[in-house]
């Protein structure tokens, strides 16, 4: 008995050792999206879908370069295009300026997004979208929302959205992108991981599927992860969410644990 117990001891000791390492080991590996489930989940719903995830120094995307109408999600770049005048970008902003981006990010309400589409112009939209490094977005004024956007080009944006808006105005227009109605948080906002912040903005057809999508930043610490996904042609409104949650929820899996985001 005494010596199985002397045998046992170096055995169980380089097993400690060896799981030890291999824990180590899992956690300096840099997280990546699960590509392969998001893209085997999208090849199972109805209506095309697109995506693309970004981190300050990697990329990967399902159809990222195919151009999709915009619809809401064209808001977010008229807001950062109407704070960055060389008019608004120094100065206060306005109580009713401040009122016309709330309720248009906030609450995705349209008017307001008339008007600044009329003060932005598509001049403006293309002047940011260049800023941004977008490769494929073509600006329309009369219908804004059928601007023409990729997944690609909305997670290279939504990557470094908060410093293309100047200094003076940046935490303010972060804290819409960060507080969507409760209504409107569907997608990925029901996945959002432990930890992290979500700032994002969705777009979908007026209720009938058409098109939904929903562009993000997620931020814990200097940690950085942008996300665009893209979908039309659902059935419904509430099958595009499905689509959006889904696809959210698979792409981001992981990010709780605390492996380092490159």
């Amino acid at each position: 008995m005494l010596g199985a117990a002397l045998l046992a001891g170096p055995a169980a000791g380089h097993a400690t050792t060896a799981s030890a390492a291999s824990a180590a080991g899992a956690a300096a590996t840099p997280w990546a999206p699960d590509v392969r489930a998001a893209t085997s989940f999208a090849q199972r719903r109805s209506g095309r879908v697109a995506f693309a995830v970004r981190t300050p120094t990697r990329a990967w995307q399902r159809g990222g370069d195919g151009r999709f109408p915009a619809a809401s999600v064209v808001k977010a770049m008229l807001m950062v295009a109407y704070l960055r005048r060389a008019d608004v970008r120094r100065r206060p902003l306005k109580r009713s300026e401040r009122d016309l981006l709330s309720r248009m990010i906030r609450r995705s309400q349209n008017p307001p997004a008339n008007r600044l589409i009329a003060i932005v112009g598509a001049d403006g939209l293309q002047r940011l979208a260049r800023r941004a490094g977008m490769r494929h977005f073509v600006a329309v004024t009369g219908v804004w929302g059928r601007s023409r956007i990729t997944a690609s080009d909305q997670a290279r944006f939504f990557q470094r959205i908060d410093r293309l808006l100047p200094t003076r105005h940046r935490v303010h227009a972060m804290v819409l992108l960060r507080t969507i109605v409760a209504s409107q948080r569907w997608g990925i906002g029901r996945v959002r991981p432990a930890g992290w912040r979500l700032y994002f903005k969705g777009g979908w057809g007026s209720g009938t599927g058409l098109v939904d999508h929903q562009v993000a930043l997620l931020q814990r610490g200097r940690r950085r992860i942008s996300i665009a996904i893209l979908t039309a042609g659902n059935p419904s409104h509430d099958y595009g969410k499905r689509t959006l949650r889904g696809i959210a929820a698979r792409l981001l899996r992981g990010l709780t644990r605390e492996a380092p985001v490159p």
